[in-house]
């Protein structure tokens, strides 16, 4: 895989994820760790995503 595949790949996860982080904050029934666990992932993704730009 190149290294712009592959960061095409993160960057579109990290897009999903904050998608997900989105729906999950609306929804009233919605368990806070759940949401902290999906920000640390999405935390983690940004952070390789600019460590491989650089």
């Amino acid at each position: 895989m190149s290294l712009s595949s592959h960061l095409q790949e993160l960057k579109k996860k990290h897009q999903n994820l904050s998608e997900s982080v989105e729906v999950l904050q609306r929804s009233p029934a919605t368990d806070d760790l759940e949401i902290a666990k999906l920000k640390k992932k999405k935390l983690q993704i940004k952070e390789e995503i600019t460590r491989l730009s650089h």
